[in-house]
């Protein structure tokens, strides 16, 4: 006879993991919308905004965007909570006295967090990125003093291998660039050079329009002078280059458009591609922190102490706090160049999984 794939036991972990998980994520919720709500219904009321509006315009963005920013902290606290309980009745002691290893306690463990660490990760990565958009456009309208514009000045681009652009100064909000020039080279030499007044982005044509422009073409010892007043062009560019430098712009990026604006950056060889490829580690690390926050919790909350539950969660807590320390401290290392993103992404990982195997060893057997 097959022994079942889940017995009773693990049944039981399971639904107390997930209760829990429900529940705290459930409590943060209401704590994090009630304190929301009295920041903005200053806001609410000067707009006239009808709760309506309030609720599908923005809270149903911003509950599921808290839900899974903190995913992994209610996750670790929920797993310490119940398992500390389960020690403090004596549970965890019958159940490894019983002849189940602590290797095989862990299985229900990590099939939850197998099933919270993908739905984190779709959620982050697929669906949560348009309500972000939806819930931005919402504080941008009623919130802020006004929409994140903003001007640059001095804007220096690579669009293409060897083709280079200037502009003057460049407003996202009208999507203009004044004193526009472009620059084409050819084994270092100049071949081809256009300057303009202005260039303004056509959202219907999706093209560059080109305002009183000249071109200067070399070639062969010769050059070739072309002017105009108008002119439409296609560029390997968009206003969402520019836009991309506002830090809330990754919350509002699938996975598959991260990709290719990374692959896009480094065809520009734009300066801040860091900040994006750490981004992109962040997202591919974050679901293996699941596993590697949960048997942390496991293995500090099973074993019955003096202080209780009070004296797990404190740890607990201290431990969360400096893994998204660490996830911060690496992070910054990774924009400024000085480590490669993807290993600063997995740097708070790895040092928790040497703590992971340490715990281990003083785990209840």
């Amino acid at each position: 006879m097959k022994r079942p794939v889940l017995t009773l036991l693990d049944i039981y972990i399971i639904k107390k993991f997930l209760g829990t998980f429900v529940f705290a994520t459930a409590l943060i919720l209401v704590i994090a919308t009630v304190f929301d709500l009295s920041e903005h219904i200053d806001d609410f009321l000067e707009h006239d905004v009808s709760l309506k509006q309030a609720i599908l315009g923005y809270y149903v963005n911003f509950i599921p965007y808290f839900a899974i920013l903190f995913s992994s902290l209610i996750n670790f606290i929920a797993v310490i909570f119940f398992t500390s309980k389960m020690a403090y009745n004596t549970e965890i002691i019958a159940i490894l006295s019983s002849g189940v290893s602590f290797a095989r306690l862990m299985r229900p463990y990590f099939i939850s967090a197998t099933i919270i660490a993908l739905f984190s990760f779709y959620m982050n990565n697929y669906l949560l990125p348009p309500a972000n958009k939806k819930r931005l456009d919402f504080s941008d309208r009623y919130f802020r003093s006004g929409p994140r514009y903003f001007s640059q000045r001095n804007v220096h681009k690579q669009i293409r291998p060897n083709v280079y652009i200037y502009m003057e100064s460049y407003s996202n909000n009208s999507n203009i660039g004044y004193k526009f020039s472009m620059e084409k080279f050819d084994r270092n030499k100049l071949v081809s050079k256009m300057m303009a007044d202005y260039i303004r982005w056509d959202s219907v044509k999706g093209k560059w329009n080109v305002r009183n422009y000249y071109i200067r073409n070399i070639y062969d010892g010769k050059e070739e002078l072309l002017t105009g007043t108008s002119l439409d062009t296609t560029l390997n560019l968009s206003p969402n280059d520019f836009a991309a430098q506002d830090n809330f712009i990754f919350e509002t990026m699938t996975l598959p458009f991260l990709n290719r604006y990374i692959d896009q950056l480094k065809l520009q060889g734009a300066d801040n591609i860091n900040v994006f490829q750490v981004e992109k580690g962040r997202r591919t690390a974050a679901p293996f922190s699941t596993y590697i926050l949960t048997f942390i919790a496991v293995a500090l909350s099973s074993r019955k102490v003096r202080g209780g539950i009070g004296m797990h969660i404190g740890a607990g807590l201290g431990l969360a706090f400096s893994y998204i320390f660490f996830m911060q401290f690496s992070s910054q290392f990774a924009i400024s160049g000085s480590i490669p993103p993807m290993v600063a992404a997995w740097i708070p990982n790895m040092i928790y999984l040497v703590i992971c195997v340490f715990l281990y060893r003083l785990a209840p057997k």
